[in-house]
C-alpha cells in the first residue's frame, strides 16, 4: 500500500520485514506500543528503545522504511541523524513522507559526514525524475525556523510550511519556453566570514555549486563579514539572488572597491527588505572623487528595490553629499538607522523632505554631531512622521536644553510612540523633568531611556575633565523617583549614566555606561539597556 494512503498508522508493523531472528516482532512490538504516545512532546522512553532496536540492525532499519508508519519517520530520523548512521538516513531522505525537511534545528552541531548522508539521499531523490510518491520532498531547510519541531512530533512535521523561501518560481525550458518541473529548494540562511568556512557550508555550497541546474539555493539572511571577493563571488553565484531579503555588509576590509563589484549583484536582490552596512572604510589610497564614484555606482542600485523597508547604517558609510543619492529614488520606508556618519547640515535638510522618510515607524540617530544643525531641522524631520512613530532614538546628537525645546513640540505629538531613546545628551535637570512630563502623556509609550542631567557630574580640578560623582548621582535619583510619583507616569523609565570622563572624544558606546531603572518601590535597580519583550532598534 503506497505511504500517503496509510490511515490507521497503528495498525502498521514490521513482522514482515525479514531480519535477524527475533528482532522484528520485538522491534513492532515496540514501535506499535510507542504509536499510541505520540501526543507527548518528549518521546516514551518505550519509543526511544524501540529506535535503539531498530537502528542497531541498519540493514533492517533501511529496508522495512516503506512498512514504517509516517507517525515514527521525525523520531527515527532524528535518532538516525544523532548517532550518524549515514546508510538509514540516506534511506529515510528518499522515503521522506512531508515536503519539507527541516534539519536547522539538528544541524546546529552536524558531523560533516552525517550531513553528506543527507545530500546523498537527496541525490538519489533528484536522479529519480519520475518521484513516484503522492509526497514529494521538496525543500531541505537549514534555518532554525521550527526549534521545537522535532520534539513536537509527527502533527507539527507534516503541516510545517517553510517561510521566506521562493516555492512558486516556475523555470522554463531553453528550448520549449515549456514550464519544466520546479528545482529542488534548499533554504539556510549563509555567513561569508574570515578564517576557516563553517565545514557544513562549505560542502553545501560546493554541492550545489555542481546541481545548479536541478538545486536552487536560497538564503533569506546573507551576511558579509569579510572581504575574500573570491569567497562572495563563489557564494553570490550559486545563492538565488531574489531570495535574500536581507543582507548585512560588516567591516569589508577591501572598502569602497569591493562595495563597487557587488554592486550589479545588489540590484538583483529584488526582494531584499533589509539593509545594513557597518564599519565599511577605505583601507586604499584612493581619491576623494574615486570614492565617491564607487559609492555613487553602490548606492544607485537602490532604485531596483522595490521592498526594501530598512535601512541601517553605521560608521562612516557616506562620502559627503552622498546621502541624497542614497535616499532620494527609495521607496517610503520603515526603519531608518544612522551612526556615527558624516552628515551636514543641508543632508539633514535634506532627509526631512526626502519621500523615503515621510511614513518611518522607526528613526535612530546616534553619535550624529548635530551641535552645527538648526534645531528646526530636526522638528521638520519629526513633523511628518508624528502620526507613523512607533520607536525614536536620539543618542549621543549633542542635545542641550535649547535644541531640545526646539523639537519638544513635535515630539509630544507622537501619540503612537512606545519607545523613546534620549540618553547620552546633555541636559540640565530642569529640562529632564519637564521632558519627563511632556513623555508621561503619551499613553502608548512603554519605555523611555534618558540621561543622567549635568548635576550627576562635576569638573575635575584643572577644568578638563567632567567626572561621574556618586554622591550627585544618588541624589539625582532621589530627587526624579519624587519628581515620577507625581507625575503619575505610566511607562518604564531608565536612566543612563556617562562614566567615561572624556567627553571630547568623537563617539561613544554603551561601554561608556550605566543603566538604571526605576521600581515601583521607587528605587533605582542598576540594569541593562532596554528591557525584555520590548523590541528597540538595531545597532
Amino acid at each position: 500500500m503506497p505511504r500517503d494512503q496509510r490511515r490507521a498508522p497503528e495498525s502498521q508493523s514490521l513482522q514482515s520485514v525479514p531480519g535477524p531472528a527475533g528482532i522484528p516482532r520485538a522491534a513492532s512490538h515496540l514501535v506499535q506500543d510507542s504509536s499510541l504516545k505520540m501526543s507527548i512532546r518528549t518521546p516514551a522512553s518505550l519509543q526511544h528503545l524501540a529506535m535503539q532496536s531498530l537502528l542497531s540492525y541498519q540493514a533492517l532499519a533501511t529496508s522495512g522504511l516503506e512498512d514504517l508508519p509516517v507517525l515514527l519517520f521525525p523520531w527515527l530520523f532524528q535518532e538516525a541523524y544523532a548517532r550518524g548512521h549515514t546508510e538509514v538516513l540516506k534511506a529515510m531522505v528518499q522515503a521522506w513522507p512531508f515536503s519539507c525537511l527541516p534539519l536547522g534545528d539538528l544541524a546546529k552541531s552536524p558531523d560533516l559526514e552525517t550531513f553528506k548522508a543527507v545530500l546523498d539521499g537527496l541525490d538519489l531523490i533528484l536522479a529519480n525524475k519520475e518521484r513516484p510518491h503522492a509526497v514529494k520532498l521538496q525543500v531541505l531547510d537549514l534555518r532554525k525556523e521550527n526549534p521545537d519541531i522535532w520534539t513536537q512530533g509527527y502533527t507539527s512535521m507534516a503541516r510545517i510550511v517553510p517561510s521566506g523561501v521562493l516555492m512558486d518560481r516556475p523555470t522554463r525550458s531553453r528550448h520549449s519556453g515549456m514550464t519544466e518541473e520546479q528545482p529542488f529548494l534548499i533554504a539556510i540562511d549563509l555567513t561569508i566570514k574570515n578564517g576557516a568556512q563553517d565545514d557544513l557550508q562549505a560542502y553545501l555550497l560546493q554541492w550545489a555549486r555542481e546541481k545548479k541546474e536541478r538545486v536552487q539555493l536560497c538564503s533569506r539572511k546573507l551576511q558579509i563579514l569579510q572581504s575574500s571577493l573570491s569567497k562572495v563571488y563563489k557564494t553570490l553565484l550559486v545563492v538565488s539572488l531574489d531570495s535574500i531579503q536581507e543582507l548585512v555588509l560588516n567591516e569589508v576590509s577591501c572598502s569602497v572597491k569591493m562595495i563597487f563589484k557587488l554592486a550589479p549583484y545588489l540590484r538583483q536582490m529584488k526582494n531584499l527588505h533589509i539593509l545594513k552596512c557597518t564599519k565599511i572604510r577605505s583601507y586604499h589610497q584612493y581619491t576623494q572623487f574615486e570614492e565617491w564614484i564607487y559609492l555613487h555606482f553602490f548606492w544607485a542600485q537602490l532604485r531596483h528595490l522595490q521592498h526594501l523597508q530598512e535601512l541601517h547604517v553605521h560608521d562612516g558609510f557616506f562620502s559627503d553629499g552622498n546621502l541624497p543619492t542614497i535616499l532620494r529614488r527609495l521607496t517610503p520606508l520603515k526603519t531608518l538607522s544612522l551612526n556615527e556618519l558624516r552628515m551636514q547640515d543641508a543632508d539633514l535638510c535634506f532627509l526631512a523632505q526626502c519621500p523615503c522618510t515621510r511614513k518611518l515607524k522607526h528613526l535612530h540617530l546616534r553619535n550624529l554631531v548635530l551641535n552645527t544643525f538648526r534645531p528646526d531641522r530636526l522638528r521638520t524631520l519629526l513633523q511628518p512622521v508624528t502620526s507613523t512613530l512607533e520607536s525614536l532614538a536620539l543618542e549621543f546628537c549633542d542635545f542641550t536644553d535649547d535644541r531640545l525645546s526646539a523639537i519638544l513640540p513635535a515630539l509630544i505629538q507622537c501619540f503612537h510612540l512606545s519607545f523613546f531613546s534620549f540618553y547620552g545628551n546633555k541636559i540640565s535637570m530642569a529640562a529632564l523633568q519637564n521632558l519627563l512630563r511632556h513623555m508621561s502623556r503619551l499613553r502608548h509609550l512603554r519605555l523611555g531611556i534618558y540621561p543622567a542631567p549635568l548635576e550627576s557630574y562635576h569638573l575635575s580640578r584643572d577644568l578638563k575633565q567632567v567626572l561621574y560623582s556618586p554622591r550627585r548621582f544618588a541624589q539625582v535619583q532621589a530627587d526624579l523617583a519624587q519628581a515620577l510619583t507625581h507625575m503619575e507616569t505610566t511607562h518604564k523609565v531608565q536612566i543612563c549614566v556617562n562614566k567615561d570622563s572624556n567627553w571630547s572624544k568623537k563617539y561613544f558606546s554603551d561601554s561608556d555606561c550605566e543603566f538604571y531603572i526605576l521600581c515601583p518601590d521607587g528605587s533605582w535597580v542598576k540594569t541593562r539597556k532596554g528591557c525584555a519583550g520590548l523590541s528597540a532598534l538595531a545597532e
